[in-house]
């Protein structure tokens, strides 16, 4: 089984007022409070990290620190607006971002070896769809974005497009 989990990142904790080892200690703590005792063959771990490209500073040191410390799939969740090639010429395994707002195919480093995460709102918002890549909402599933009564069509929704553009 895979397993999926996202926390806020030390970049978006450090942005919010906290310091630099507040923010990567209160996400070890929280990551390792969700593994400890998970039973998975494999687990991708998302840093959400929304408003990364007000980072002014070595964000990619804080991800290692944390990626690092668990046997995990790294991802970054990001769905404001960057630089990409950033994310592209990172170390990180999978990028999450908002496929309904942005257009990330046209990056020069587009993909790198990459898998995305598409977040869609429609068919129409996945560019290129490959093998390994995955289907989410745009922002996850979060409380601004849906209503608890609309999960079940939104998840059929999205199946439905998984199995038009599966290869």
């Amino acid at each position: 089984t895979t397993v999926k989990i996202q926390c806020v990142g030390p970049a978006t904790l450090i942005l919010s007022g906290y310091s630099k080892d507040e923010a990567v200690e209160r996400a070890y703590k929280h990551i390792y409070s969700i593994i400890n005792g998970l039973s998975a063959e494999e687990i991708i771990l998302f840093l959400d990290e929304p408003a990364l490209s007000q980072a002014k500073f070595d964000y990619k040191e804080l991800w290692n620190s944390l990626f690092t410390n668990f046997n995990v799939i790294s991802g970054i969740h990001t769905c404001g607006k960057m630089d990409w090639n950033q994310l592209f010429d990172s170390d990180i395994e999978i990028i999450s971002f908002d496929a309904s707002q942005h257009d990330i195919t046209k990056y020069p480093s587009y993909r790198s070896g990459k898998r995305i995460a598409w977040g869609i709102e429609r068919r129409e918002d996945i560019k290129d769809f490959q093998e390994g890549d995955l289907l989410t909402f745009p922002c996850g599933m979060s409380p601004h974005s849906y209503q608890v009564e609309d999960c079940e069509k939104n998840l059929k929704k999205l199946v439905r497009v998984s199995r038009e553009v599966s290869p």
